[in-house]
């Protein structure tokens, strides 16, 4: 694949894509984002997670804005803090929408803002584009995806709280979650927040 593009309309235009994401991260934060005391409140982790994860606990949230434009809510849910990019330990992103979005929107912007964190090959790419489809129908507002990080094993996505797929590449894994959690990320103020920290 090319290296990341840096002219500013290419930046624009790829940071446009992100927003549909399932994604991904420009802009600043709606919820508030507090650090894990906050998350013992009375804030319930939602359902699809019992089995999936245990324990599992708010750990912080942001929302996504493009243009002034409200994208989603995220949220990081973890049976432990998260530390570093995350990718070592289990977690879950819960996005909830405030638009409709195409699904195959969701699937090319979030293979652009994979490669941010690892270069990838474009055979590479190709795979992963034909794992995600099925995964990722067309959004309306209200609907959530939750994402759930099974460490070196594999990524399985819930919408709506029904179990749509999995796919089961470690590489696809730490690159997926790394959109949000890598120091690489596009939204470095959002990953603070989903990670704890204070605005």
């Amino acid at each position: 694949m090319q290296p990341h593009a840096t002219h500013p309309l290419q930046r624009a235009s790829r940071r446009a894509c992100v927003a549909v994401l399932v994604g991904s991260v420009v802009g600043s934060a709606l919820l508030a984002a507090g650090p894990a005391v906050q998350a013992k409140s009375d804030m319930a982790a939602p359902a699809e997670l019992a089995s999936e994860l245990p324990g599992a606990i708010w750990r912080g949230s942001g929302a996504l804005r493009f243009l002034g434009m409200r994208i989603y809510d995220a949220r990081l849910w973890s049976p432990v803090a998260v530390t570093g990019d995350g990718a070592n330990q289990p977690l879950a992103l819960e996005l909830i929408y405030a638009r409709s979005i195409k699904g195959e929107l969701i699937v090319s912007s979030s293979l652009r803002e994979m490669q941010r964190v690892g270069q990838f090959s474009d055979e590479q790419s190709a795979v992963w584009a034909k794992a995600m489809a099925p995964l990722f129908p067309n959004i309306k507002p209200g609907d959530r995806i939750t994402g759930v990080q099974r460490p070196g094993e594999s990524a399985r996505f819930f919408v709506n709280g029904t179990l749509r797929g999995e796919v089961a590449d470690a590489e696809f894994t730490r690159l997926f979650f790394g959109i949000w959690l890598s120091p690489r990320t596009s939204d470095p103020q959002l990953r603070q927040q989903l990670l704890g920290g204070k605005r």
